[in-house]
């Protein structure tokens, strides 16, 4: 086996932990399915991750990384805070589109660390991160176009986190992909309307 440096080896084994859960679940998914799954041997394994909690969060970190990528290359200054806030939401929607059973696999993380003792701060830390994502990316938004938010940037932002994990959830269960337009139309007019632009 190539040596490989340990945050690419973690890199892997979390890719492999996503694919794995995805089409397994997480209570059926264990180190040597993960192992197995990444090429590499269970020793590997325990080298790169100390605990089941510390794959988990990678997990979660990993996923919500990679559609805030895809949504901070969305959010271009466009003719109108409402137009470029309506695309960061878009992006973020074709990422669910793209990728449902990973958006699930969030979903069923949340409920395996509130059932499983020891593992609460776990969920209680996807939901902060979600928070805290949509707040750097108001941030970002307002180095981009000068406006003045009505209400404070982490209510706007617990609010965001709120909506988009509703309507996900909304998504995974009911399927109804036509109804999203005008629910993201709707959550862009809002955000548009907590704020006053320069």
């Amino acid at each position: 086996m190539a040596r490989m440096p340990l945050a690419e080896r973690r890199g892997q084994l979390t890719r492999a932990a996503i694919r794995a859960m995805t089409r397994d679940g997480v209570s059926r998914t264990t180190t040597r399915s993960i192992a197995a799954e990444a090429g590499v041997s269970l020793s590997v394994f325990h080298y790169c991750f100390d605990s089941k909690q510390a794959l988990l969060e990678s997990v979660l970190t990993t996923i919500t990384d990679h559609y805030v990528a895809v949504v901070q290359e969305a959010i271009r200054p466009r003719a109108t805070l409402r137009e470029t806030v309506r695309a960061g939401l878009q992006a973020y929607w074709d990422h669910v589109a793209a990728r449902p059973g990973e958006h699930m696999l969030t979903y069923e993380l949340t409920q395996y660390a509130l059932r499983e003792p020891g593992f609460e701060q776990l969920a209680r830390r996807q939901y902060e991160l979600y928070c805290d994502t949509y707040a750097e990316l108001l941030d970002r938004l307002g180095r981009q176009i000068e406006f003045e938010l009505l209400v404070p940037v982490p209510v706007l932002a617990r609010y965001l986190a709120a909506m988009t994990d509703g309507l996900t959830l909304h998504f995974l269960v009911l399927g109804d992909a036509d109804a999203t337009a005008g629910i993201l139309d709707m959550i862009a007019d809002h955000v548009a309307g907590l704020t006053k632009e320069h």
